[in-house]
């Protein structure tokens, strides 16, 4: 391996790092300084992992434009406040525009890339692959992973262009097996070492977790036509996912643990075992807006929990939340199992404030205006002229009985700082990868035809996950439906909804007011890809905007 060579990571990299969308800008000229020491070292490999805590990686735009794009929340408007030119209620709709804020993540990946690009060659020895930069390579391929997934053909970018180079768009399978060829490389020079060093970095299992979530979708990826994919699109890699899963589940070091819901506390962290991967978020240490923590909370919370009696997490928020992220009811349907702890996180019906401390529910009641606040399953839209239904408006927020409109997720509670000096931005750790994901997966894949290993079957990996959260076990062999549904439970409001949808063929199913608002939703299975954000097609003019948009 080379010796050190670091250049001095600047301050601004991370907070500046959605201005970076060029890609032909030479990112060595921003440095001065090549200091020779592990610090700067470490410093430059750390901000190649963190280009994602930010407002357009997993903050509100990615929230936006993915996570409303299933069959969990909507992004509803008051008399057209937050309509905010359908920046909510488009992806709820399936008709999202390229100059939609939700859509405009690959900037942000992109210029993740590039960066990880500019470290793999600075300091990876003469062909860019010494095993120091491994995780940098490991991040890398989930960046492309990311744009494959919302994008379809998008840039395969495994070096720094050189001046004048033109950038084109690669096949979706071709990015796919990059991305593969990537993985099984470094995954042996990558440390196995799961502990606080390793926390929020790319290590072995990182590496192996996207691998497998690559081979769970690899038939949607290299299938050439996404419109064709049905729950019946064939995967020659299932063999091959229950391999990778089996070398998690085998290492010994994860777990479900019990007890579902403190692991979205805003105390969770590396502690918790379910995690393989997970995003840092602390607004203590990172005090910048959109780096240091996000707004989860701020937009499922009662939108007018300050002027309560006292909050859902047993405070009184210093300032004004959103409130416009509602569950849909089909999404609530699916929160059935009796014991289920993961069924406390749906607030439905007369709500009573949490303990600050546990977040374990008390017999507080919530009052606003002098009535109990108490949220209705279904949700009622106010529609005339001045709001048509595609702005899904539910009122007049002065109006009481509409901020009761629809059931709240809490899954992600807050405490009494992320409302202060912090700006309004949870704690909360996100995860991305957990174990919980290896088990439903290898269960998934022993559904669709994979050969069973370690005498495990698609029940007693779908009941170990349910032994989390104490819901009843099933019996017999569950379906293919039983797995989504049961991913919709475990992983509601993660990042990985919409992909499901896409992979079970169900993307365009109806649900909320989606069909009614844009009845063309049913029809239009080129959704399945997002559109190229406005911003890259301006940039990039050799592109075309993918079918549709």
């Amino acid at each position: 391996m080379k010796p050190y060579i670091k250049l001095l990571l600047l301050s601004g990299v991370l907070a500046g790092a959605t201005a970076c969308t060029d890609l032909d800008t030479d990112i060595k000229t921003q440095y001065t300084t090549y200091p020779d020491n592990p610090i700067a070292t470490s410093a430059k490999l750390e901000a190649c992992y963190y280009y994602l805590r930010n407002e357009a990686g997993l903050g509100r735009n990615y929230w936006e434009g993915v996570m409303l794009q299933g069959d969990e929340l909507m992004g509803v408007s008051f008399n057209g406040s937050y309509y905010d030119n359908g920046r909510l209620a488009n992806p709820s709709i399936h008709d999202l525009k390229p100059d939609t804020p939700g859509v405009g993540q690959m900037g942000d990946l992109k210029s993740g890339i590039s960066y990880c690009n500019s470290v793999i060659v600075e300091i990876g020895g003469p062909e860019g692959k010494d095993d120091i930069v491994a995780p940098v390579r490991a991040i890398r391929a989930f960046y492309h992973f990311m744009m494959i997934d919302l994008y379809g053909d998008v840039p395969l970018m495994s070096h720094t262009p050189e001046e004048g180079e033109v950038i084109e768009r690669a096949p979706r399978a071709d990015v796919a097996r990059f991305i593969e060829s990537e993985l099984l490389e470094i995954i042996p020079q990558l440390t196995e070492e799961n502990n606080a060093d390793t926390y929020g970095r790319p290590n072995k299992w990182m590496a192996k977790a996207l691998l497998a979530k690559l081979y769970l979708n690899w038939g949607v990826y290299t299938c050439g036509d996404v419109t064709k994919v049905t729950n019946d699109t064939p995967n020659e890699k299932l063999n091959e996912l229950v391999a990778v899963c089996d070398d998690i589940i085998e290492s010994g070091i994860f777990e479900v643990g019990k007890g579902y819901r403190k692991k979205f506390f805003p105390n969770n962290g590396v502690h918790i075992k379910d995690f393989i991967y997970a995003m840092d978020f602390d607004p203590v240490k990172v005090p910048t807006r959109y780096v240091g923590g996000h707004q989860l909370d701020r937009f499922m919370t009662f939108k007018k929990a300050n002027n309560c009696n006292i909050g859902p997490w047993g405070f009184i928020p210093a300032k004004s939340v959103a409130g416009v992220y509602l569950l849909i009811p089909e999404c609530v349907d699916r929160f059935n199992l009796p014991g289920d702890e993961r069924n406390l996180m749906i607030l439905g019906g007369p709500q009573y404030a949490t303990s600050p401390v546990s977040f374990e529910f008390t017999n507080t009641p919530i009052m606003f205006n002098g009535q109990q606040v108490a949220y209705t399953k279904e949700i009622e839209l106010v529609i005339n002229q001045v709001t048509p239904i595609n702005q899904l408006n539910v009122g007049a927020d002065s109006e009481t009985a509409n901020l009761m409109k629809g059931y709240h997720l809490g899954k992600y509670p807050s405490i009494a700082e992320d409302y202060t000096d912090r700006d309004r931005f949870g704690g909360n750790d996100i995860p991305i990868f957990r174990y919980a994901d290896i088990l439903l997966s290898k269960a998934e894949a022993i559904l669709r035809g994979a050969t069973p290993t370690m005498g495990h079957t698609a029940a007693s990996l779908m009941n170990e996950v349910r032994d989390c959260a104490g819901a009843p076990h099933v019996t017999g062999t569950p379906t293919l439906q039983d797995i989504l549904d049961e991913r919709g439970r475990e992983f509601i409001c993660e990042m990985w909804r919409r992909q499901d949808l896409i992979r079970f063929g169900q993307f365009e199913n109806d649900w909320g007011f989606k069909n009614i608002a844009n009845p063309g939703a049913k029809t239009e299975l080129w959704r399945r890809i997002m559109p190229i954000p406005l911003g890259e097609m301006e940039t990039n003019t050799n592109w075309e905007q993918n079918f549709g948009y």
